[in-house]
């Protein structure tokens, strides 16, 4: 299923019922591919659909976390944002503590190691993420 089936379903399995709003919100969520927080993915719909409101963005970023179809990314400057998660292999995060700036990094070696831990530990894994926060090539050369 694509991430679109997914949260209709979801949303259906909630008893709610189709939006406009919310598939509009779904499509440019999932048309962006930055991590965005609630209040920039409000001002991307607002851009195409004047009439959707603050709340209902809200509401429905929400609804997309618990369905499934994004995850929550913290940065460590206060502002949750959240990254779609179809279509995207898994990847973590080196993080600039100075500018802000991210890069998303995948690691098939790292990826082995955390399973053999988890393993190794007798572990279920449900999820993880792994977040490296520092200095940035062009803020560590300011310094």
């Amino acid at each position: 299923m694509d991430a679109r089936e997914i949260f209709e379903k979801y949303a259906a399995q909630k008893g709610l019922r189709h939006t406009a709003q919310r598939s509009h919100i779904l499509d440019v969520f999932i048309g962006s591919e930055k991590h965005l927080a609630v209040q920039e993915l409000y001002d991307m719909v607002r851009k195409k659909h004047k009439s959707i409101g603050y709340a209902t963005v809200a509401r429905t970023v929400k609804l997309m976390l618990e369905a499934g179809v994004c995850r929550e990314v913290d940065f460590g400057d206060g502002v949750t944002r959240f990254e779609h998660k179809f279509g995207h292999q898994h990847h973590d995060h080196l993080i600039c503590t100075v500018c802000g700036r991210f890069e998303e990094i995948f690691s098939g070696k790292l990826e082995k190691i955390q399973d053999e831990l988890v393993k190794q530990h007798g572990f279920i894994q449900q999820f993880h993420k792994m977040d490296i926060f520092g200095l940035c090539s062009n803020c560590a050369g300011k310094k």
